[in-house]
């Protein structure tokens, strides 16, 4: 790489940190702002394609990665049929809906590629659905489903995206070989996955040093997707596969380890996000100088409509969806006894943000006749779903009066449920320390460490109208740091196996470790 091309890389990135941290200090969304932040900049800064490597090898393995490991395995797995029906149905009726408006349209263009500018628009963005979703603070199950959805329709998509190219340069593709090349892509993409997240958790746990377990997470990503890749496999659901069991096993790593990497991973998406948003919104001078302008209607109608189609196509398919199993499955009734509330719905069915993966496919296409027509029509659905769906998203759940109060309060009486019976263990520890003959021990001791259990716990009921706990004291000596560990590990492991019973989520999980990382990183130091 040249060193103008450095300085280039260096001034997107700089201009891309200061404006997610105006965004962040303002409040506002920093997706929307970083990509009209590039719109703005595209004319008056040297025209840079956006290189599909970078993107799909760079960019996506870290931002899949780190969005897997802060999921949920447990939140997921209970939410597989709306996931499954809107990654894998979802994605390829919008490509044939929007292939097909696109035929209409511009029939000069191949059939074939028009139904591959339906794969690459299809899939909503697991970088937007994330950064939006999670801000607006939406109900867990919701966000769960978005970001269910955007983890794993990318694989979808790029099968999709694959077959259609190949038919449109001319090789032969049947109806058996692509269904047969989706199910090997997805199916081998996951038993990758797993293979090598068994291998990887194992090495993980045999290390025992933070930041060396840390810097192995940071190449797991890359060496992962590329495995995969090599293979001609799915390196999205690889990514995802090894990152949800990766993420499931966190809390039974060191406590350093989960400190560092909750720090690290927030450090490393805030930098590759905006990069990756701004990176958006400079494409629009070298793609929209491309084009031919001499009939400007053409292209804007075009653009319109494929817009319009991509956004329908999700309302269309969100509502059945969500319905018909019910009505034709008792299985599916006798599990979920409540329809989901029809807000929840309205909502999933207008998130529909895409994102940078649609448009380094749109740059990975061969010089097919259209070519920069296609690359036009990836931006317009682009740009237009996040502008027009992302900044109407607050209002409309501020419309439909989403509220999590009803969650909040289950997950604090839970928690505090949970905290009570970890201090319990924790105290059964401490008794059991204690009547084993630890050398000089004073009462006084003792009676701080269970003080602070009981505190752990009164603090949880408190958020719920309890009672108070009482006042800290001092740190104390060894003896205390060495009895308070013990007391922490026990604490841990309840709360471990509450999450994997079901009796608390991941949410609240992470919340109380935390707590308990953060008091025994405190510990370690002393």
């Amino acid at each position: 790489m040249s060193q103008a091309a450095m300085a280039q890389v260096l001034a997107v990135s700089v201009v891309a940190i200061a404006v997610a941290a105006v965004a962040r200090r303002r409040g506002w969304s920093a997706p929307l702002l970083l990509v009209l932040a590039g719109l703005a900049l595209s004319p008056l800064v040297p025209a840079y394609e956006l290189d599909p490597e970078i993107v799909l090898l760079v960019f996506l393995p870290p931002l899949l990665y780190s969005a897997a490991i802060d999921s949920s395995y447990l939140g997921l797995k209970a939410v597989r049929r709306p996931v499954a029906l809107l990654s894998v149905g979802l994605v390829l009726f919008s490509t044939l809906v929007i292939g097909l408006v696109v035929h209409l349209l511009l029939p000069e263009l191949h059939p074939a590629a028009a139904f591959a500018l339906g794969a690459i628009v299809a899939p909503p963005d697991a970088v937007a659905a994330v950064a939006v979703a999670r801000r607006l603070g939406l109900p867990r199950k919701v966000v769960t489903i978005l970001v269910g959805e955007s983890l794993f329709n990318d694989a979808t998509a790029l099968t999709a995206y694959r077959v259609a190219v190949a038919a449109a340069v001319g090789h032969g593709v049947t109806w058996p070989g692509a269904l047969g090349q989706f199910a090997y892509a997805a199916a081998g993409g996951a038993v990758i996955g797993l293979a090598l997240a068994w291998l990887l958790t194992r090495i993980l746990a045999a290390l025992r040093d933070s930041l060396v377990e840390n810097t192995v997470m940071l190449l797991i990503p890359f060496g992962t997707y590329l495995a995969a890749e090599a293979v001609h496999a799915s390196g999205v659901v690889s990514v995802v596969v090894v990152g949800l069991v990766v993420g499931h096993r966190m809390p039974r790593s060191e406590f350093g380890t989960r400190l560092l990497s909750g720090a690290l991973w927030r450090v490393v998406d805030l930098f590759l996000e905006s990069v990756v948003f701004a990176l958006i919104g400079l494409q629009m001078w070298p793609i929209v100088s491309a084009l031919d302008w001499s009939d400007p209607w053409r292209p804007v109608g075009a653009a319109l409509a494929v817009f319009a189609a991509a956004v329908a196509a999700r309302i269309a398919w969100v509502v059945p969806a969500t319905h018909l199993p019910r009505l034709l499955s008792r299985r599916v009734r006798r599990n979920e006894p409540e329809p989901p509330p029809w807000q929840n719905v309205a909502i999933v069915g207008w998130a529909g943000m895409r994102g940078v993966v649609s448009l380094a496919a749109a740059f990975a296409l061969p010089d097919l006749p259209g070519r920069d027509m296609l690359l036009f029509l990836t931006f317009t659905v682009v740009i237009g779903t996040l502008l027009v769906q992302g900044m109407s998203f607050p209002w409309l759940i501020r419309r439909l009066r989403v509220s999590t109060e009803q969650e909040t309060f289950a997950d604090d009486l839970a928690e505090a449920a949970a905290q009570q019976a970890a201090a319990s263990a924790a105290l059964d520890r401490l008794d059991e320390l204690v009547a084993g003959g630890v050398a000089d021990v004073h009462q006084e001791v003792v009676e701080q460490l269970r003080l602070r259990a009981e505190r752990r716990a009164l603090t949880a009921w408190e958020r719920l109208g309890g009672g108070t706990g009482p006042e800290g004291e001092e740190t104390p000596g060894a003896v205390y740091r060495r009895l308070r560990r013990e007391m922490l590990a026990a604490e841990r492991e309840v709360f471990v196996r509450l999450r994997d019973e079901r009796r608390i989520d991941d949410e609240v999980l992470r919340r109380v470790l935390h707590e308990l990382d953060s008091e025994e990183a405190t510990l370690a130091r002393d």
